[in-house]
């Protein structure tokens, strides 16, 4: 676990990445770390693809990641894990979702989704760990979080104590989705231990 580092969060609009980030920007500030978060979310509303870019040290200026120097992408999406290739870096973890989204083209039938799409990322010797979000989060009793699988997932890579998570989990998040939540972010934290 490095004391600095750069994480990448991408999916398609709807996922939760956004919520995601922020709870991963706000842990790693609650232990000490200071955190600059940038997001692009213009096209969410359509199914588009969502990123948030996370920058974390003992001092950080900008929260923007250059290409090729991304230590760990958090994918919501198989497909989304290879769109930003560009931004990782031989050594670099991806922590991707095994769901599926199929994006327009494919739902239309102009065009096929790829069989080995995570190939990709492996014939560069990126580390690839598959999460299955979806599966994980209805285990618990709601598909809506799969965000907090992959935020509990990513946990396990992060240099801070998984109980400083689990507290802003508890403030950020409505009291009524709050165990939930934190049950999805435990089941994610075993799949990368």
């Amino acid at each position: 676990m490095k004391e600095n580092g750069n994480i990448l969060f991408s999916g398609v609009g709807g996922q939760g990445i956004l919520l995601a980030s922020e709870i991963t920007a706000y842990s790693l500030l609650a232990a000490g770390y200071d955190a600059k978060k940038s997001e692009v979310h213009g096209m969410a509303q359509r199914g588009g693809s969502v990123t948030a870019q996370l920058r974390y040290g003992k001092k950080v200026y900008s929260p923007l990641i250059e290409p090729g120097c991304a230590d760990i992408q958090v994918a919501f999406e198989m497909m989304e894990a290879v769109r930003y290739l560009p931004f990782l870096h031989k050594g670099s973890k991806v922590i991707v979702n095994t769901q599926k989204i199929l994006p327009p083209s494919v739902a239309t039938g102009k065009a096929s989704y790829p069989d080995k799409v995570l190939d990709a990322l492996t014939e560069r010797e990126i580390v690839v760990v598959t999460v299955d979000a979806f599966d994980l989060a209805r285990e618990v009793g709601e598909v809506k979080t799969a965000n907090m699988v992959m935020v509990g997932a990513l946990s396990a890579f992060l240099p801070i104590d998984p109980a400083v998570c689990e507290e802003v989990i508890r403030t950020r998040v409505p009291e009524r989705f709050r165990e939930v939540n934190l049950k999805a972010f435990a089941a994610g934290r075993k799949v990368s231990q």
